[in-house]
């Protein structure tokens, strides 16, 4: 991990440190484990939170496509220095809070991979953000959430949205996934 970007982190959590939730990049062993759920054969990922890039640049080494990658960043340092970094994704610098009913509006995903302090947020935001993620997450889609903070850990069962599969993984992060049964029921609908 570059010194710069440990400085750039430290710096953006020193502004806003409930926002930020953590004073230094994740690294790539979070970041393998992150993304092992992920594959080529996904589809269109969402990173929400990409920071400096640390998760972004484990997903094309998992064989996603730079041009298939939609990366929501709030803060603006982060967002100018991944427009640099990944230059063919697509880059959206809004509130994940307002996102769905603005720049995402009708789209789906393969997968969500969020590195947002989850903990740091509050309970009803956080229930509503998977909610959503989840409404438009393709069939057998996976969420991956690290979420960082206090003592951070797994999400507790009730912060699940009740549809939906969880499995703790052996490190920091939840995987959330469509279980077949909701899969089926979309199959209906129209999934691009």
């Amino acid at each position: 991990m570059p010194r710069f970007d440990r400085r750039r982190f430290l710096l953006a959590w020193l502004r806003a440190p409930l926002r930020i939730a953590s004073i230094t990049p994740s690294g790539p062993r979070l970041a393998g484990l992150m993304t092992k759920e992920i594959s080529a054969l996904t589809g269109p990922v969402l990173e929400l939170g990409p920071g400096t890039g640390v998760f972004t640049a484990a997903l094309l080494q998992r064989g996603i496509a730079e041009r298939d990658l939609t990366l929501v960043e709030y803060e603006r340092d982060f967002a100018t220095l991944l427009q640099d970094r990944f230059p063919d994704a697509r880059l959206l610098q809004v509130d994940v809070r307002q996102m769905w009913k603005t720049s995402l509006s009708g789209s789906f995903f393969g997968g969500v991979v969020s590195g947002l302090p989850l903990l740091a947020m509050r309970p009803d935001d956080v229930q509503a953000l998977l909610e959503d993620c989840f409404a438009n997450l393709r069939p057998h889609g996976a969420s991956i959430n690290s979420p960082t903070g206090r003592n951070a850990r797994c999400l507790p069962k009730s912060s699940t949205p009740s549809a939906l599969s969880q499995k703790r993984s052996a490190g920091r992060c939840a995987i959330f996934r469509r279980p077949r049964s909701i899969a089926s029921a979309a199959a209906t609908s129209q999934w691009p």
